[in-house]
């Protein structure tokens, strides 16, 4: 087993910057789901929320905590502003784990002192070593991020890590927060700091960039060449804006490329040693459960985990490929869990064997879940003669994974044809019990069925995102749809799978409205990490 220095420390944000993407907004059964997976995936370190936020967030990263770091786990981090009240909330709620981080930051470029805190750098100079030694009283692992180092002044830089390290900081996260830097200058921002902070030894020194010029990775893997020995990602490179440097790029990365990353880890260049400790086989599954929680498609050609990704339609490489998969693969997809679409399970086959392949899919169901999906599997069966495992996944993400059942879809029905106007009837049953029956007419089927549905719940919203893919090929594959509503400038996301996709488009968008009535109902608001901080320490 290697040490934390000659190996990169994968430090995973999908639950508390991923969820910052608008629209992807997760309860807290759905992070309990993805921090699981990123579990088994192999993370080191889940920063699970920020729960100073919220009482829901709160809650999620404590049951996170409990649940998932157990002993021989990811670490678990609550991100906190450097107040003590954040602080304190953070230190709370990962308590229960096994191993537990508090990461605190405040920021340091000078744009950010004037206009967002409102603070000199002085007060900055003596506010990060204060709070990352109030961090201390709570755990012994603390993170120290300056924010918006990018476009921090290199000297004032250094002064406030060397002060946040002496204070107890065991690491120091360099944040390019607005996705500004090219890979030199990040390289260089790194070195810099490896040579002109003194007690650099006394910590990881670790990376955090967003997309906004589609130079995350790069930048990332310039850092690890520089000494940077921790990455903070998300999967799928979900986040706020552009998002985050992908989880998956970077492993696949450090993994295809090892000949060449090894002798900036002091190794030889034939050496086969993973860089990470991500198990690679769980990849593709844990960008599809992300994707399907967070309602954040995948583009098709995305590196890695798109569905083109792997996908060769010129003449030309298709024969290169038969011949020898390295002429046009560097890698292979069954490297990232993306096996043959293999037929495991049929009509007739039972509930024993249904809930064993969930098992061997890495399925933890409680048993009404195992009842709610083995409904919708023999419902599928009757309709589909090959059921696979996509087909299954598709069908735990769709009628277990969801948010709380307020309204319920009852019925949708729907005529339409080329010489006819689109007529939808939905019946919905209202969170008081009620069943509502309505009918609209719209440009197509599924904008009538909408138009019905808003007829019933008659919650004002703008749909901004529609969606469908195709699960697997044949005309009887199921569907997936996944749409994005706004209210009120918050974006809420639903979606579901059927081998009717008129039903499927129903069924999503009645759970974004459960996504949003739930919101309205809460009345609770939470808070962003980097709105200006409180006037008080």
């Amino acid at each position: 087993m290697t040490t934390s220095q000659d190996r990169i420390i994968i430090f995973d944000t999908t639950l508390r910057d991923g969820e910052q993407s608008p629209g992807a907004a997760l309860n807290i059964d759905e992070k309990l789901t993805i921090a699981r997976q990123l579990s088994r995936l192999g993370v080191d370190v889940i920063e699970a929320g920020f729960p100073y936020s919220s009482p829901g967030d709160f809650e999620a990263v404590q049951k996170i905590a409990e649940t998932v770091g157990v002993e021989g786990g990811p670490t678990i981090c609550g991100l906190a502003r450097t107040t003590r009240a954040d602080i304190e909330a953070a230190g709370k709620a990962i308590k229960p784990a096994a191993k537990g981080r508090i990461h605190t930051f405040i920021a340091t470029s000078d744009i950010h002192l004037a206009y967002k805190l409102k603070k000199t750098r002085a007060e900055v100079l003596e506010i990060a070593p204060e709070m990352v030694a109030y961090a201390k009283t709570f755990v012994d692992d603390v993170e120290f991020s300056p924010e918006d180092a990018g476009r921090s002044d290199p000297e004032f830089l250094y002064q406030v890590l060397e002060k946040a390290i002496a204070a107890g900081a065991t690491t120091v996260n360099i944040p390019d927060t607005v996705g500004y830097t090219t890979p030199a200058e990040f390289g260089a921002l790194i070195r810099g700091i490896k040579e002109n902070v003194p007690n650099i030894d006394q910590a990881i020194i670790s990376v955090h960039g967003h997309n906004d010029l589609g130079l995350a990775v790069a930048n990332f893997l310039e850092a690890v060449k520089n000494g940077a020995r921790q990455l903070e990602c998300t999967i799928n490179g979900i986040g706020e804006r552009a998002g985050n440097a992908a989880l998956e790029e970077l492993v696949m990365a450090l993994h295809v490329r090892r000949q060449y990353f090894n002798p900036f880890f002091g190794r030889p260049p034939e050496s086969e040693a993973p860089l990470t400790n991500i198990d690679t086989h769980h990849i593709y599954k844990t960008s599809r459960l992300v994707s399907n929680l967070t309602g954040m498609f995948v583009q098709p050609n995305k590196a890695i985990v798109g569905a083109n990704a792997f996908a060769h339609e010129s003449g030309i490489h298709q024969d290169g490929v038969l011949k020898n998969k390295l002429t046009y693969e560097i890698m292979d997809a069954q490297l990232i869990g993306l096996t043959d679409n293999q037929i495991v399970l049929g009509k007739l086959s039972g509930r024993h064997a249904f809930q064993t392949r969930l098992k061997e899919l890495g399925f933890e169901l409680s048993e009404e879940d195992i009842n709610k999906a083995f409904v919708k599997f023999k419902d599928l069966a009757d309709k589909k003669k090959e059921i696979t495992d996509w087909d299954l996944e598709s069908i735990v993400n769709s009628e277990v994974r969801q948010p709380p059942e307020l309204f319920r879809l009852e019925l949708v029905q729907v005529t339409c044809g080329d010489r006819s106007h689109p007529t939808a009837t939905v019946s919905i049953r209202t969170p008081d019990g009620e069943e509502l029956t309505d009918a609209a007419i719209g440009t197509g089927p599924v904008d009538a069925v909408y138009k019905a549905i808003n007829r019933v719940v008659n919650v004002p919203n703008d749909l901004i995102e529609f969606t469908v893919q195709s699960v697997t090929a044949g005309i009887d594959a199921i569907g997936e749809v996944t749409i994005r509503l706004r209210h009120e400038g918050r974006v809420y996301s639903g979606h579901a799978a059927n081998t009717d996709i008129i039903v499927a488009s129903a069924e999503a968008y009645v759970n974004a409205l459960n996504r949003l009535y739930a919101a309205l109902e809460s009345g609770v608001e939470k808070i962003h990490p980097q709105q200006s901080q409180p006037a008080k320490v």
